[in-house]
């Protein structure tokens, strides 16, 4: 290989690393991934896009099939509360359906694929070199528990509460048009249509999720076929920092709160574009930056549902204060849909 084989190396060949790759062919660089499993990559998701990650995909020319969301629904026994969007519908879709969609983009544009796992990271002032691959910069999409990012020696710790994450999708015809969230004593179950006749649902909970907990919910998709289990944890992960040199870190390998207002691909996205900008005007300092302007309101809206799911008395209140309140329910949602 020659001394630089490519302007950007992107670790990491699910959404956001594509959406690196293709905002990165956007300004001209030339651009290896390097992955080591073959597209597309399925993994626990609760698969709804926001309305403002629908907006960030069509500016990358992607536009994956799925089923309109109108908003978002909490659920108890007792009662359901609704926000719908303001700016337009969200769309859910399937995460394998996503990065095939990605993935044919990136590859139309010329975005070359390196088949590798990656160990070692050498990098000096000029370049990176990983994967046997060297190229001027690198970005680190490799999720939730990143290799590279331990690798470079930027610290991570797990949150508190220590939440974890199952889905399955079950072969029943979607029968609302909102992405509903279900509460109960002890976790939440996120249901997503992402096919007229599939639906995602992902539960969340520091214990070992059961969809007993969600009678409801439970009665409706009791003898419909589902799938496999696939399942994430822990969720919370505080990262000191994004930037190590000309590595920088996007999507959940730079951090991750919750699952809970279903924002992780669109803020991929969004990260994934201020990562190329700051590479292309050779300031990676301006990514470090940006990326908590970027993720302050999922930040503190998430972190704020998260803490006060985790006492009783505050978990019970929470969907009885969004009836009582819909104001300031349907403004959380509005916020969070950007």
């Amino acid at each position: 290989m020659s001394a630089t084989d490519a302007d950007l190396l992107v670790v990491g060949g699910g959404p956001a690393g594509l959406a690196t790759a293709l905002y990165a062919r956007q300004h001209g660089l030339s651009v290896i991934v390097v992955e080591p499993r073959e597209n597309p990559i399925d993994k626990a998701c609760g698969e709804g896009l926001m309305p403002g990650g629908v907006a960030a995909l069509t500016s990358l020319a992607v536009d994956p099939a799925g089923t309109p969301l109108r908003g978002i629904a909490y659920l108890d026994e007792q009662r359901r509360v609704e926000a719908p969007f303001r700016d337009g519908p969200g769309r859910g879709v399937r995460r394998t359906t996503l990065h095939a969609a990605l993935a044919d983009q990136a590859k139309q544009h010329d975005v070359e694929w390196v088949r590798k796992r990656v160990g070692v990271i050498d990098q000096d002032a000029r370049g990176v070199t990983a994967g046997g691959v060297r190229g001027n910069w690198l970005v680190a999409a490799d999720g939730l528990h990143s290799t590279v990012r331990r690798t470079v020696g930027i610290a991570c710790v797990a949150g508190t509460p220590r939440r974890y994450g199952v889905r399955w999708h079950y072969r029943i015809p979607a029968w609302s048009e909102f992405v509903e969230v279900h509460w109960s004593r002890w976790g939440e179950a996120y249901v997503t249509p992402v096919e007229p006749d599939l639906v995602g649902v992902a539960i969340l909970s520091p214990h070992r999720p059961q969809l007993e907990w969600f009678p409801q919910l439970a009665a409706r998709l009791d003898g419909a076929d589902h799938g496999p289990a696939r399942g994430c944890g822990p969720m919370r992960q505080r990262v000191s920092r994004r930037v190590a040199g000309r590595i920088l870190l996007v999507g959940d390998a730079a951090g991750y709160e919750d699952a809970l207002t279903g924002e992780g691909i669109s803020l991929a996205v969004k990260q994934a574009a201020a990562a190329v900008a700051a590479i292309v005007d050779d300031d990676p300092a301006a990514y470090e930056r940006a990326w908590p302007a970027i993720t302050r309101r999922y930040r503190l809206l998430t972190r704020a549902l998260v803490r006060a799911g985790a006492i009783p008395p505050s978990r019970r209140a929470l969907v009885p204060a969004c009836a009582l309140l819909p104001g300031v329910f349907e403004r959380a949602v509005h916020l969070l849909a950007h």
